[in-house]
């Protein structure tokens, strides 16, 4: 489900008005989309100004939960992991929720409480019906401009994962297509890191 601020000039929410998109903040953008009734199990995210509202599916939970597990194996239970929390990225109203976003050891939260992009070093997102034009699209510049070192997609209708690394200006010049069975290698980014994919679940 996706709610547009682009074009419109005022949005009813519990009894008041939302001023023209220009006018907000990604933060007042939030507390006002916090008063609406969002259903339980959606994942909350503004990209390019643009409300998305995705549903977790199990077999999402699944594949995010492997791939927390190979951090966690490689890493320790220590290192600072995230999954479906707001990190705010650069550009015009960018409010990620990654799947999962991995921070450097040591990252601090900001003034705000937020984990800042700066400290993310890897990011996996997995395939929603609704929202893979974002994720292959409009996030994966965000991640790359942000000098994202490792951004993953894993995509259960298609079972393949794309690698993306080396981020250059709002691109990367490395795009890695793998099916699922296939290890992930990200040795060359994270020594003796790789992930698993022959218990990705399908959709």
């Amino acid at each position: 489900m996706t709610i547009s601020l682009e074009r419109t000039e005022t949005i009813e929410t519990d009894g008041t008005e939302m001023a023209e998109p220009d006018e907000l903040s990604l933060d007042e953008l939030f507390r006002r989309l916090e008063r609406m009734p969002v259903p339980e199990g959606y994942k909350l995210e503004i990209v390019g100004g643009t409300v998305f509202m995705a549903p977790q599916r199990d077999v999402h939970w699944q594949t995010i939960r492997r791939i927390v597990r190979a951090l966690e194996d490689r890493f320790g239970l220590d290192t600072p992991v995230t999954s479906d929390v707001r990190i705010d990225f650069p550009g015009e109203l960018n409010g990620f929720a990654p799947d999962v976003a991995k921070l450097v050891d040591g990252a601090e939260k900001n003034e705000l409480g937020r984990w800042r992009y700066q400290d993310v070093e890897f990011v996996a997102e997995v395939i929603s019906k609704g929202t893979a034009a974002n994720d292959y699209g409009p996030k994966k510049r965000v991640y790359a401009a942000a000098g994202i070192p490792v951004y993953v997609i894993a995509d259960p209708y298609l079972g393949r994962c794309r690698v993306f690394t080396h981020p250059q200006d709002d691109d990367y010049k490395s795009d890695l297509t793998l099916k699922y069975g296939e290890p992930i290698d990200l040795t060359h980014a994270f020594p003796g890191f790789s992930v698993r994919t022959e218990e990705f679940p399908t959709d």
